[in-house]
């Protein structure tokens, strides 16, 4: 008789819901930080500050990688994801800055779906076509967001569509240092090469600050730092196919947000189009578990 793959409880998975809604919180309070700073701070200067203060948050897990040294095959595919991840944050501070925040959120979802195209391109990943069409709805979805043609997209539109972009390719890379590299170090090396790479750019535009707005983005970094333990937390407690539809959560927090802090108008087609991508995210996390559940077993049958 062969066993069967543990299934988490009720509790187990209430936990991994309230550790995904904590992270989807968290994120809102990084969008709401930064759009409440506006245009005052330079959008590669905030970026660098709010690294610069999460690096100082990692410095005890920084410092033992370091230590321990950098293997030199390894540096190619850190700088690599580094160069990705510092013009993905700066595209996205300077987003965040111009458009609603409910936009922001909503267009960003299409990460992991650029992601999973991204996987199949230069991973080799079978793309069957559920994907496919789940990928399409996805688009379909941000097509609704975005409505170009209906409206002026402006630069913090494009610039966002870029920021999720960009994201994609960093987290592709660190999908491919996941191989050769602990969680811990590449957590750590990303926090330098960004903080690192911002800098120039940051020092190119840089303005005076103000000690209340090093503090919010003091604050940004608490939140980031917050969201991803939270997140990291959350996938531990329960299966993606619970926590994955929580984020869609995140937009609705994200568009009250807006409209009781910033005077921003509630679209129903950012609502709209942010709960098909979210609706397709789901879609394609839940096919994964089902052929990993039957790929488990199959392997326990064999054995």
């Amino acid at each position: 008789m062969s066993a069967r793959p543990a299934v988490p409880s009720r509790t187990r998975t209430l936990e991994g819901v309230l550790w995904m809604l904590a992270s989807g919180v968290s994120f809102v309070g990084v969008t709401g930080i930064v759009r409440y700073l506006g245009t005052d701070i330079p959008a590669a200067q905030g970026a660098f500050l709010r690294f610069a203060f999460g690096a100082l948050f990692l410095l005890p897990t920084l410092v033992p990688v370091l230590r321990q040294g950098v293997p030199m095959s390894t540096l190619k595919l850190y700088g690599l994801r580094g160069a990705f991840h510092t013009a993905a944050v700066i595209c996205w501070f300077y987003a965040m800055a111009r458009i609603p925040v409910a936009e922001v959120t909503a267009i960003g979802y299409l990460n992991p779906v650029l992601v999973t195209v991204g996987a199949a391109l230069f991973f080799s990943e079978r793309l069957a076509l559920r994907r496919i069409l789940a990928v399409a709805v996805a688009l379909v979805g941000a097509l609704i967001v975005l409505r170009p043609g209906l409206r002026e997209l402006s630069a913090g539109h494009l610039s966002q569509l870029c920021a999720a972009t960009l994201f994609a390719g960093s987290y592709l890379l660190a999908r491919r240092l996941s191989d050769v590299a602990g969680a811990g170090a590449i957590v750590a090396m990303m926090s330098a090469t960004v903080t690192l790479g911002l800098l120039p750019f940051a020092l190119l535009v840089w303005v005076p600050v103000g000690v209340d707005q090093l503090l919010w983005l003091a604050l940004v970094a608490v939140f980031a730092t917050a969201g991803h333990y939270c997140m990291t937390r959350a996938f531990g407690a329960a299966p993606l196919t619970v926590t994955q539809p929580v984020t869609f959560l995140q937009l609705l927090w994200a568009t009250l947000l807006g409209a009781l802090a910033f005077g921003e108008r509630v679209d129903p087609f950012v609502l709209l189009g942010g709960g098909i991508i979210i609706s397709a995210i789901s879609y394609i996390t839940w096919r994964e578990s089902v052929l990993k559940r039957r790929a488990s077993a199959v392997a326990l049958e064999n054995t």
